[in-house]
């Protein structure tokens, strides 16, 4: 089998149907495939929504993990010699799947292809960038990211970067099971850094592949309940890769430079309608001290796991 199409679902179910929807209409004619779904003990019912859909393998998860392990999971289980990681809110628009797998199979030397991300509008989204680094910091705390780190946006032609956003992309999975999948230490934000990092020190390159295109709807920016934890996990997980990668010096300074970035967006926000200056400061302080207190998505899944578990054993006690 050539593709195995991969989809982490949570709580997602009206986007997870829209994926799958586009799965099934896009597909190139002649490339056997499959689709599997993880469902990472959605509350909503998707699981029951795709289930019985015909060409779907269905992976349910009784508890709720971190997408860097659900990834694995999905890795591991896939039959097909490449694999299109999608989330479950991501659209693949026509075409897509047939130039992502041409990118790879006329470069055996890569092992990601990522598609071009647009937003529900239909403009491009940043989704290519430069590894992490000092640099990249330096570049982020002059307001230079988007010349300096981003490398999405620049021309039609499929080229070299340091790694793409994981919404929508091929892996080879040879290479995937070469560098041991996902690191699970990382809940998500960051999982995918460090995969590719792993990948291009293994050898293998990273691709960004402009003809490409999946719509990236984003749910979770909708989720202004959440949005703390999000902030939160995204800073731990950053700093997780830093750690991971780079000296304790090198680590030091770029918490102090990504803080300062946010500094001058939190006091702008303060003028602006509509923009939250308490929520750049957040960023701020969870920039600078990101191994700090606060609760991130890995914590809410652990509360969530544990409701599930009390639920089960009061439903046991009254049978």
């Amino acid at each position: 089998m050539e593709l195995s199409y991969c989809v982490v679902n949570t709580n997602a179910r009206e986007h997870l149907l829209t994926c799958l929807e586009a799965i099934r209409r896009t597909n190139p004619p002649a490339v056997e495939h499959e689709i599997l779904v993880l469902d990472n003990a959605s509350a909503d019912a998707s699981a029951d929504a795709v289930r019985d859909q015909p060409g779907v393998r269905l992976i349910a998860r009784e508890r709720r993990a971190g997408l860097a392990e659900n990834n694995s999971i999905l890795l591991r289980e896939a039959k097909g010699e490449f694999c299109l990681l999608l989330n479950e809110d991501a659209e693949i628009q026509p075409g897509a799947a047939a130039a992502l797998l041409e990118a790879l199979r006329s470069d055996p030397e890569a092992a990601i292809a990522g598609a071009q991300l647009l937003d529900p509008d239909g403009a491009e989204s940043p989704c290519a960038w430069r590894l992490p680094s000092v640099g990249s910091a330096f570049a982020q705390a002059a307001f230079l990211h988007r010349r300096l780190v981003t490398e999405s946006g620049h021309g039609p032609e499929t080229t070299e970067v340091g790694w793409v956003q994981s919404a929508a992309m091929l892996v080879r999975r040879q290479a995937a099971t070469e560098v041991n999948y996902y690191d699970p230490s990382f809940f998500v934000y960051s999982e995918e850094v460090d995969f590719q990092k792993r990948l291009r020190d293994a050898g293998w390159t990273v691709l960004h592949v402009p003809a490409a295109r999946a719509t990236h709807h984003e749910q979770l920016a909708t989720d202004r309940a959440g949005a703390g934890r999000r902030v939160v996990q995204f800073h731990r997980g950053r700093d997780m890769y830093m750690r991971k990668h780079h000296s304790a010096p090198a680590v030091l300074l770029c918490r102090l430079l990504w803080a300062w970035s946010y500094v001058p967006r939190a006091i702008a926000a303060a003028f602006m309608p509509g923009r939250s200056s308490r929520y750049y400061w957040l960023h701020a302080r969870r920039a600078l001290r990101p191994r700090g207190g606060g609760e991130g998505m890995a914590e809410a899944a652990e509360a969530y796991n544990r409701r599930l578990s009390s639920d089960q054993a009061v439903a046991a006690r009254t049978r």
